[in-house]
Protein backbone atom coordinates (compact mmCIF):
# COMPACT_ATOMS: atom_id res chain seq x y z
CA UNK A 1 0.00 0.00 0.00
CA UNK A 2 2.81 2.43 0.85
CA UNK A 3 4.52 1.66 -2.43
CA UNK A 4 1.33 2.50 -4.32
CA UNK A 5 0.97 5.79 -2.47
CA UNK A 6 4.59 6.73 -3.17
CA UNK A 7 4.13 5.97 -6.87
CA UNK A 8 0.97 8.10 -6.94
CA UNK A 9 2.77 10.96 -5.17
CA UNK A 10 5.55 10.83 -7.75
CA UNK A 11 3.01 11.01 -10.59
CA UNK A 12 1.31 13.99 -8.95
CA UNK A 13 4.64 15.79 -8.51
CA UNK A 14 5.49 15.21 -12.18
CA UNK A 15 2.09 16.55 -13.22
CA UNK A 16 2.59 19.66 -11.08
CA UNK A 17 6.02 20.29 -12.62
CA UNK A 18 4.59 19.90 -16.12
CA UNK A 19 1.82 22.39 -15.41
CA UNK A 20 4.26 24.88 -13.90
CA UNK A 21 6.48 24.63 -16.99
CA UNK A 22 3.47 25.20 -19.25
CA UNK A 23 2.43 28.26 -17.25
CA UNK A 24 5.94 29.72 -17.40
CA UNK A 25 6.80 28.84 -20.99
CA UNK A 26 4.05 30.72 -22.76
CA UNK A 27 5.76 34.08 -22.47
CA UNK A 28 4.03 37.39 -21.94
CA UNK A 29 0.32 37.31 -22.57
CA UNK A 30 -2.11 40.15 -22.92
CA UNK A 31 -4.88 40.61 -20.43
CA UNK A 32 -5.52 39.47 -16.92
CA UNK A 33 -3.92 36.18 -15.77
CA UNK A 34 -6.18 33.35 -14.61
CA UNK A 35 -6.95 33.41 -10.90
CA UNK A 36 -5.19 30.09 -10.26
CA UNK A 37 -1.98 31.45 -11.78
CA UNK A 38 -2.02 34.65 -9.75
CA UNK A 39 -2.69 32.62 -6.58
CA UNK A 40 0.26 30.35 -7.41
CA UNK A 41 2.52 33.37 -7.86
CA UNK A 42 1.47 34.81 -4.49
CA UNK A 43 2.45 31.57 -2.75
CA UNK A 44 5.81 31.14 -4.52
CA UNK A 45 6.87 34.81 -4.42
CA UNK A 46 9.65 35.39 -1.86
CA UNK A 47 8.98 38.03 0.76
CA UNK A 48 10.97 41.25 0.77
CA UNK A 49 11.41 41.46 -2.98
CA UNK A 50 9.96 44.18 -5.13
CA UNK A 51 10.10 47.91 -5.55
CA UNK A 52 10.34 49.84 -2.33
CA UNK A 53 10.84 53.56 -2.08
CA UNK A 54 13.83 54.61 -0.02
CA UNK A 55 13.10 57.46 2.35
CA UNK A 56 15.95 59.79 3.11
CA UNK A 57 16.28 61.72 6.34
Amino acid sequence: MLQDLRAEREQIEEAILSLERLARGRGKRRGRPPSWLSEMRKVTKPAGKGKEKATGA
